[in-house]
């Protein structure tokens, strides 16, 4: 591997961490502020449970932080519970563990049937046992586990807005990279050039993984501003940004579908028409300006029009296209109802704007 082929590699996993950095300060946060509280204020000598706990509520995610804050205290309630009474009346050993992490783990799926749930009342019976904790011991480590649950979701309430920005910022790269490609596309049909027309395909494909950052984004937009008090006035912008992730899901299936096309047309050398690659390259700018409205947070309606032109250039069918050619302007009318919808539109909207088939 060269080191070309590192690059993006490499600014693919840095921008994942830069992603990821509000996350990291808020962990960071919430570990200095529980082990304070449960040291200082509580008097615990080793209150390890109060940072773990507040890790495990906070994780890398905004998406159902209150369910993991409630989960990770209630397993380990049940866990340092029925642990103490196991030890109590049976002593401590490897099979008194075995004992206690079956039965902590069924009480709590009994209880509910939250995953962490049962996962924290299974590992707190083997803390209890392994540490032969006593009564105080175990009130203390409850204790911890309540103030770090209870410290994440301060720090879950006081959220910054970035996560609100975040899939706004994630739909534009999305709408760019469309745009890229197409380029790719044109260039590929314009040479008749193979290598370029399967690099355009490869990268089509790749824009999976954009797509799921920006199903991720979405999702944390969502949950954040449901979860945090000061944050509801960005709910509507949140759900505005949270809808844009199923039209653009569309636009790059029907993107991939192009791209496949364009790769067939060269490879067997079938002839498209300069118009429909024009039509092609007219789309890519479309996107482009699309992608710059949604990173100047101006209302998308204001890339309506330039998509509208497009939809009209779409309507127009070359007598001399072939399958290939004809299914590179189908996929390109089908991308601009696509984008249309991202624009603010909705389907139907959307498709009346393109109009019928017709020779010129």
């Amino acid at each position: 591997m060269t080191l070309d082929d590192l690059r993006p590699e490499v600014a693919r996993r840095l921008g994942r961490l830069r992603t990821r950095w509000v996350f990291l300060a808020q962990i960071g946060v919430a570990v200095l502020v529980a082990w304070l509280v449960a040291s200082r204020l509580l008097g615990h000598t080793l209150p390890f449970f109060a940072p773990v706990t507040a890790i495990l509520c906070l994780g890398l995610t905004y998406g159902q932080r209150l369910r993991r804050i409630v989960e990770v205290t209630v397993g380990v309630a049940i866990g340092v519970l029925i642990g103490d009474l196991v030890v109590t009346v049976l002593g401590a050993g490897p099979w008194q563990m075995a004992v206690v992490v079956v039965f902590a783990m069924g009480v709590a799926i009994v209880v509910s049937s939250g995953h962490l749930i049962v996962i924290q009342a299974g590992v707190q019976a083997v803390f209890i046992v392994a540490l032969v904790a006593s009564q105080a011991a175990a009130l203390s480590r409850w204790l911890d586990a309540v103030v770090g649950g209870v410290v994440a979701l301060v720090i879950g309430v006081v959220a910054p807005t970035s996560p609100v920005r975040r899939p706004r910022a994630e739909a534009a790269r999305t709408v760019r990279e469309v745009a890229s490609t197409l380029r790719d596309v044109v260039a590929a049909l314009r040479r008749s050039d193979r290598v370029l027309a399967s690099a355009a395909l490869d990268g089509a494909r790749s824009l999976e993984g954009q797509l799921g950052e920006l199903r991720t984004a979405a999702a944390e937009g969502v949950a954040v501003v449901r979860q945090s008090p000061l944050l509801r006035g960005h709910g509507q912008a949140a759900e505005a940004a949270s809808a844009l992730v199923v039209p653009l899901d569309h636009c790059v299936r029907n993107l991939r579908v192009l791209a496949r096309r364009a790769s067939v047309a060269v490879a067997r050398r079938e002839p498209v028409p300069g118009n429909y690659v024009d039509l092609v390259e007219a789309l890519a700018d479309a996107a482009e300006d699309l992608a710059r409205v949604l990173d100047e947070h101006a209302k998308p309606s204001a890339a309506r029009r330039v998509l509208e032109r497009v939809a009209g250039l779409s309507a127009r069918v070359d007598p001399g296209a072939g399958l290939s050619a004809e299914m590179i302007r189908g996929q390109v009318r089908s991308m601009v109802v696509d984008l249309l919808v991202v624009a603010g539109l909705d389907d139907d909207e959307a498709l009346q704007l393109v109009p019928d088939s017709h020779l010129p």
